[in-house]
């Protein structure tokens, strides 16, 4: 090779090397720009399926609550109806326009008392009337069941319709 001939083959090279470099600079940028782009819509899609994910546990808790409160309104409103209507029975037989009987029964056998004394025993299908405490026990007894009642039936109704 002639002298004249090397710096025109090291321009010449150094020109390829460049060309070279510039192709695959613009091979790798549109490559870059297709995963740049890729991944925003990946990211895109996921923010949109967390969105909607957040929105659909929203709208659950929502109805949860309100459930809740329509459950608990019910329970409330059953519950002072019933002790409000026990406070009307327990006023009605302190006033003495009601009476309180529960119904009794005594056998003629009565243990180890003689017959005779059975005198004073109900036959089948009497009522016994209670004295005034006994009385008041009573309805304390059934204002404590008609509580616990609508306690639990509140419970049963929110595992039911609440927990699902």
């Amino acid at each position: 090779m002639s002298p004249g001939g090397r710096p025109a083959l090291f321009v010449l090279v150094a020109i390829a090397c460049f060309s070279t470099w510039k192709v695959d600079t613009w091979r790798y940028g549109k490559q870059l720009a297709k995963l740049n782009a890729s991944h925003q819509a990946d990211l895109t899609a996921i923010s949109n399926a967390a969105a909607a994910q957040v929105r659909q546990a929203l709208e659950r808790q929502q109805a949860t609550q309100k459930a809740l409160a329509e459950l608990d309104a019910n329970a409330t409103t059953e519950k002072a109806h019933a002790l409000a209507e026990n406070e009307k029975l327990r006023a009605d037989v302190a006033a003495g326009d009601r009476r309180l009987r529960i119904a009794g029964r005594c056998s003629t056998d009565s243990g180890n008392l003689p017959y005779t004394t059975c005198g004073a025993c109900l036959d089948d299908g009497r009522t016994v009337e209670l004295a005034g405490t006994a009385g008041r026990a009573v309805f304390d007894i059934r204002a404590g069941i008609i509580k616990d009642r609508t306690a639990l039936k509140g419970l049963q109704e929110y595992v039911l319709r609440v927990c699902q």
